[in-house]
């Protein structure tokens, strides 16, 4: 049996940075053209640009969760579909590695997920070592851009995960952890009834496609979950809550979850409900800001390792948020979702991580 088994996808990620890269700022301008944030990223049409040495590594949420477990000390394992080709064996090899099980599905049809990250601020980088103990974005960037980044996101294989693909003989564990992206809403609902009757606690992140849905077609599923992580706007989205209104916002997350309701708030921190209780953190301080690809896995799996750590009491659940806030902050400092990630020994010695303050309130009904 599995301590955890992280479900969804797995990807090769090409992290690319230039001083060329230029950030355009004009709101109203740019979001006539289609782009929400009015921010975009910009480079010279037709031109040739120089750029530092790409990075290559795995991701995916599936990956980055497993990794995340695995470092904790979790005996885990990662179910996804990937392609018979190079990425697809990179994949593999990582999670291996990382003394994660893979129990990979190879689709002959259709390659491994891929994203290529343009990333703007971050300037010459040298990466970590993976094992270094020593990130959809847990925060929003800094003024100066730093880490902020546009992707260019291939779904493959990644997407096409079947019931005929699910090993449900070897999903046994104590807990599991879902990252959906895209797959079917079956295919997931499948797993959840599945690792249910077998006593599994399940936790999920769900996706903009499953957000989508709506609250009314993901209702047979939230109701089976013990933690379900969103960001605020995802969760005024799925609530029909107003953004400012955060007792309204967790008074209808908590009706659609029975478990802990999860709400990071980029720089503010984070809250987490349990129905009665809401605890509020902020966050840890960032040495550099390079990259905040990968921090909300990071602060989600962070904080599922936490519970099942330091358990579900009042004292348990700072603890889980200070492990989840403590992943999330160590990822933004290195490029890529997985080489931030921080081992066990590392959250227990390193002084920076050891004071953290959550405050505790009752939720208003």
């Amino acid at each position: 049996m599995f301590d955890v088994i992280t479900i969804g996808t797995a990807t090769r990620d090409t992290f690319v940075t230039s001083s060329r890269f230029r950030t355009l700022k004009d709101a109203a301008h740019l979001r006539r053209l289609g782009f929400p944030t009015g921010e975009a990223e910009c480079l010279p049409l037709g031109g040739k640009v120089e750029i530092e040495r790409p990075i290559a590594t795995v991701g995916g949420g599936a990956a980055n969760a497993a990794v995340t477990f695995a470092r904790q000390g979790f005996k885990t394992a990662a179910v996804a579909k990937i392609g018979r080709d190079e990425y697809g064996r990179a994949v593999v090899a990582d999670l291996r590695r990382e003394h994660v099980a893979a129990l990979t599905t190879i689709d002959p049809g259709a390659p491994t997920a891929s994203s290529v990250i343009l990333l703007t601020g971050a300037g010459p980088v040298r990466n970590r070592s993976p094992r270094g103990g020593r990130s959809r974005a847990f925060g929003r960037a800094a003024s100066n851009g730093a880490g902020e980044r546009t992707i260019l996101n291939y779904r493959g294989a990644s997407e096409d995960l079947t019931l005929r693909d699910v090993p449900f003989r070897r999903l046994k564990a104590r807990w599991a952890y879902i990252v959906p992206g895209r797959i079917p809403l079956s295919v997931i609902t499948a797993f959840i009834t599945k690792l249910k009757s077998d006593g599994t606690r399940v936790a999920m992140n769900p996706s903009k496609y499953y957000l989508e849905l709506g609250a009314q077609r993901l209702a047979p599923i939230l109701k089976q979950l013990d933690v379900v992580t969103l960001n605020r706007e995802e969760a005024a989205y799925l609530t029909g809550k107003k953004y400012n209104d955060l007792h309204g916002l967790f008074r209808a997350f908590d009706e659609l979850v029975p478990g802990f309701a999860v709400m990071t708030d980029g720089p503010k921190g984070v809250a987490v409900s349990d129905g009665r209780t809401i605890w509020h953190a902020g966050v840890f301080k960032e040495k550099k800001i390079v990259d905040r690809t990968g921090s909300g896995d990071a602060f989600g799996s962070g904080f599922v390792a936490g519970l099942i750590r330091f358990g579900r009491t009042p004292e348990g659940v700072e603890a889980a948020i200070r492990l989840g806030s403590a992943n999330a902050t160590s990822v933004v400092e290195a490029i890529g979702a997985q080489p931030g990630i921080i081992t066990r020994r590392a959250f227990r010695t390193e002084r920076r991580w050891q004071s953290f303050r959550v405050k505790q309130t009752k939720l208003i009904s």
